[in-house]
């Protein structure tokens, strides 16, 4: 089994990659299987979310680039900058993780929450993409992607 075991900074081909979707990018120990086949574990520093794009550097060296997986998400959007504002509070005061863009906000698709964001008055669609929320005010890892 390989061990991953810290972040990657530097250049050059990934040897592999690895799919997850959000909820299993929050985890720094996990038992994984590479988009290859071969079984890998995570043994990485707590309280870190693992971004596509992400490198990680196993103990022999080598490196797997972290791919987000498409997931059921919803994603409201509005040109009405204080519409966005109201829903990004009203689903923020719910935890729910959020992906903000200028012009929409997404979140795993629950049907509560869609709900609620078409009364409000957002348009609402609900797909299969990447989802790649906010890290929070206190910590976490961000790239600042622009989707």
């Amino acid at each position: 089994m390989i061990r991953l075991v810290k972040y990657h900074t530097g250049s050059g081909a990934a040897a592999a990659t690895l799919t997850l979707p959000y909820e299993k990018r929050i985890k720094s120990r996990l038992k994984v299987i590479l988009d290859n086949g071969e079984r890998a574990g995570l043994f990485l520093e707590r309280g870190r979310i693992l971004r596509g794009g992400d490198r990680l550097e196993a103990e022999d060296g080598s490196v797997v680039e972290i791919i987000s997986a498409h997931e059921a998400v919803s994603t409201a959007r509005t040109t009405d900058t204080t519409l966005l504002c109201r829903a990004c509070y009203h689903l923020g005061n719910r935890h729910v993780p959020l992906q903000i863009g200028e012009t929409w906000v997404r979140y795993l698709c629950d049907h509560v929450l869609d709900e609620m964001v078409s009364r409000l008055g957002l348009d609402l669609e609900n797909g299969d993409h990447p989802f790649e929320p906010e890290a929070g005010a206190w910590g976490g890892h961000h790239h600042g992607h622009a989707h």
